[in-house]
């Protein structure tokens, strides 16, 4: 998953180019915690977000005209081997090589129409044949296409835990995918239809009917039917989803897409700005000195009484306001270094996620490479890979934690904080962290319940719909996707009662299990037992 796998917005806008790589989207949401004009971690929005997610967000370092690092002399030319048209295994795209121009296509049964995405090359191919690509104007790449053979390859993205599988087409590109589309009410509502219907996994788990919710708003369509008709009708399918990682775009005239939809799931609730900067104030009471931040205020580094470390992290993204994956990689370790300057001092390490908004799965697995000291598997990663069978998945691709070298380690105690706006890569960091050892105790509420990377797929002229199509594993082959991960302990976050009063139940539980030595006791409630809980399985504060 790229790196700007933040949930989209429906309340903020953006502008929208559909290039890969697109570093410059993170920049919409990459404001200080602290400060009430901005909302940080989740404010980017459809547009905002569109190009960071999914296509290369952000990039690995390597000057235009220059090879990476490892790929061949950027003096020799070099032969592009991926010239062609290319098919992913899942995810619904055609990916056309031709020059130096990376363009895509999405494929449905119902046609055939101009991906989201598209990218430039930048230097020439490696000696292995590996292609770099990134947004056109940028001086970095963000994700390459490597091919296994004449006839496979292997699309990566900068600041992604997995990669694509592509199979080469024989031929050209086909002819339905360069002809326009069809842009009348049915037409659009059908490619929106079959776009979920042949990617989107969670219909049955949600006890969702797609078809016959489908056959009974197709039925409403009509040649009159509006624009704005259409938008309420499309907005109405997707709402019983209750899905974070759902959203309807809508084009706005200067360009771009206005968000005017995004899912969340039913009993949780959008972090206002005051709710942000109250709980500032209320985390800032236990600290012994107020908090460092980096990453433009999207992590905070403090301590707390008893020799106990503690880091904010508001996003997996949006560190710099513009640059390659390393840059925000550096500044993640800046902010992890002054936590763990002396981790022989530290009693204990609290992760506070409760109002991440998610972004790259690799920036999570960073820092859990340096709480470790052996390497641990962190989940397993399938894409629905059959239009006509919601069952079938590519293959699991395993992310592992590996130790992080060269710099310190902590491995002691660590204890979670987590709540309903914990989402995207701040879930995937939440179970990852689960298969640690000793394993983290988490306290506070449920996560969201979304996980996958998120597509975007222009339907119409006017609407691009945003869906996931994935599922991230554990140990045992269950997701937490709709409930999401339950806490080891249950405590009020961030309440109205809580704030009026400056308190913070969930930091000071982890004060005191960490005090305690408490903390290791979540050993017993892995990722895989925690499968088995449901929303009031946690046990209550105070009865630990």
């Amino acid at each position: 998953m790229g790196i700007g796998r933040r949930r989209p917005t429906a309340a903020a806008t953006g502008t929208a180019t559909g290039t890969a790589g697109a570093a410059s989207a993170t920049t919409a949401a990459g404001a200080a915690r602290a400060s009430g004009a901005a909302r940080a971690a989740r404010a980017a929005g459809v547009a905002a977000v569109a190009l960071a997610v999914t296509a290369g967000t952000i990039g690995t370092a390597g000057a235009v005209g220059a090879a990476p690092e490892g790929d061949g002399d950027a003096r020799r030319p070099g032969v592009n081997r991926l010239e062609g048209v290319w098919r992913t295994d899942g995810y619904g795209i055609l990916v056309e090589i031709h020059g130096t121009d990376f363009t895509t296509y999405d494929v449905t049964r119902v046609g055939c129409t101009p991906g989201f995405y598209s990218g430039t090359q930048v230097g020439a191919p490696g000696r292995d044949g590996t292609v770099r690509y990134g947004q056109a104007g940028k001086a970095y790449a963000s994700f390459s296409l490597a091919p296994r053979g004449r006839d496979r390859a292997v699309y990566q993205e900068d600041g992604a835990t997995s990669a694509r599988d592509l199979t080469r087409l024989p031929g050209s590109l086909p002819a339905q995918c360069r002809q326009p589309a069809a842009q009348d009410a049915l037409a659009t509502f059908d490619r929106f239809w079959a776009t979920f219907d042949e990617n989107y996994p969670f219909f049955a788990a949600k006890g969702i009917d797609w078809r016959a919710k489908g056959a009974q708003a197709r039925a409403g369509i009509t040649p009159q039917t509006t624009t704005d008709e259409l938008q309420k009708i499309l907005v109405g399918l997707l709402e019983p989803l209750g899905d974070a990682h759902t959203a309807l775009g809508r084009k706005r005239p200067g360009g771009g897409y206005a968000g005017v939809f995004a899912g969340l799931r039913p009993g949780t609730a959008e972090p206002t700005d005051e709710v942000r900067e109250l709980s500032a104030r209320a985390v800032a009471a236990q600290l012994l000195a107020p908090e460092q931040t980096f990453g433009r205020g999207l992590l905070g580094v403090g301590e707390l009484p008893g020799g106990i470390g503690y880091l904010r992290v508001s996003a997996f993204d949006g560190y710099v306001d513009d640059g390659p994956y390393q840059d925000h990689a550096a500044e993640l370790d800046r902010a992890l270094d002054v936590l763990l300057a002396h981790p022989e001092r530290l009693n204990g390490v609290v992760v506070d996620l409760r109002l991440n908004g998610g972004g790259s799965d690799e920036l999570g697995l960073r820092i859990a490479s340096r709480l470790t000291d052996r390497p641990f598997l962190a989940y397993r990663k399938v894409a629905r890979n059959d239009p006509a069978d919601p069952t079938r998945f590519t293959r699991p691709q395993p992310s592992v934690v590996r130790p992080a070298t060269g710099t310190t380690r902590y491995t002691g105690p660590v204890a979670l904080l987590t709540a309903g706006s914990t989402v995207s890569a701040g879930e995937t960091f939440t179970q990852a962290m689960a298969e640690r050892r000793p394993a983290p105790v988490r306290i506070g509420e449920n996560t969201q319940g979304v996980f996958s990377d998120i597509m975007f797929k222009p339907v119409s002229a006017e609407f691009v719909a945003v869906l996931p199509n994935e599922k991230f594993l554990t140990r045992s082959g269950s997701t937490f996707d709709g409930p999401g991960i339950p806490p080891n302990v249950r405590t009020p976050v961030f309440t109205p009662e809580e704030l009026s009063q400056g308190r913070d139940s969930a930091l000071t539980e982890a004060r005191r299990l960490l005090s305690v030595g408490a903390a290791g006791a979540a050993d017993a409630t892995d990722a895989d037992a925690a499968d088995a809980t449901d929303a009031t399985g946690a046990v209550p504060a105070g009865r630990r």
